[in-house]
């Protein structure tokens, strides 16, 4: 039991790993946002639905519940678009360490849209983390746009996942993921019918883009997705989201090594990412905390 749980969670490290890799494959891809993340979201929807028909899950909901799928489909889209945007205007380090600032996002909409409490010790570190983005604001002036679109991508990242823990509850995450992927989808489709996107060099990519496109939407995005699911199974949600938060340091670290010399900031940048790293690690920590309290006090 105990080496399962093991493997379980080095596996977890694995999936966190790749998902850290997606940033660098989005700065590899010479293809802009939009057509990128159209053709990453195409190219999973495809994959998961090949895996639902081969494991004959239920694809029948409400027209109700449809409309919940949309709506998050159209939020990870424009999480996607800016996040990638982010990297284009920016680089991939700039982007993770902004993107960082979700799990505060999170905190402050869990309490608007679930109706609990606001949590001091989080209105706490969501200041710490402003000073640790004013750090990078004050050294890296020149990526300004790229901080902005990261910080809405973070947003998007958390009004996405409070919305999908509703979902999660009810129905299976892959068939969730199908439709959110599809609706993604379909909604990046009629803008660009309407803005005449559709061209013959949207369609025109790159062997080495191709590539590039398919490791993305294959292992970074279906494999990752189903991955994730299946290692919950043995470890704790709590354990799962601290875990997570090594994303962009793993993320980071790859960027220097594979990207090279355009991925190299200022020693100030840093201290600033240094600042919301720890500071969501702290958060992570103290929940896990609470929440083992929690339910000694329930066994007891």
């Amino acid at each position: 039991m105990r080496n399962d749980k093991l493997l379980n969670y080095l596996h977890l490290h694995f999936i966190v790993f790749i998902w850290g890799f997606t940033a660098v494959l989005g700065a590899l891809i010479t293809l802009e946002a939009i057509p990128l993340v159209w053709f990453r979201m195409l190219l999973a929807t495809l994959i998961v639905f090949v895996f639902l028909k081969f494991r004959k899950e239920k694809l029948k909901f409400s027209l109700k519940t449809l409309s919940g799928f949309a709506l998050a489909g159209i939020i990870i889209a424009l999480h996607w678009l800016t996040f990638f945007g982010a990297i284009k205007a920016s680089n991939v380090s700039v982007t993770l360490a902004v993107l960082s600032t979700g799990a505060f996002f999170a905190s402050i909409l869990e309490p608007l849209l679930y109706g609990r409490k606001i949590i001091l010790y989080e209105v706490l570190f969501g200041l710490i983390v402003v000073v640790g983005l004013y750090i990078i604001f004050d050294v890296e002036t020149s990526y300004t746009l790229g901080i902005v679109l990261a910080l809405i991508s973070a947003f998007l990242s958390a009004l996405f996942s409070v919305i999908n823990g509703k979902f999660v509850i009810k129905h299976k995450a892959s068939a969730i993921s199908f439709y959110e992927l599809m609706f993604g989808v379909l909604g990046i489709s009629i803008y660009l019918v309407f803005s005449g996107g559709f061209t013959a060099e949207f369609f025109a990519i790159s062997a080495h883009d191709w590539l590039y496109l398919i490791l993305l939407a294959s292992v970074c995005t279906a494999y990752a997705f189903i991955a994730s699911i299946h290692v919950m199974k043995w470890i704790s949600p709590y354990t799962v989201m601290l875990t997570i938060n090594m994303e962009p340091v793993y993320g980071i670290v790859l960027a220097l090594i594979v990207l090279g010399d355009s991925e190299n900031m200022s020693p100030q940048f840093y201290y600033g990412a240094l600042i919301i790293l720890l500071t969501v690690v702290a958060n992570g920590i103290i929940k896990i905390t609470q929440e083992r309290k929690r339910r000694r006090l329930l066994n007891t």
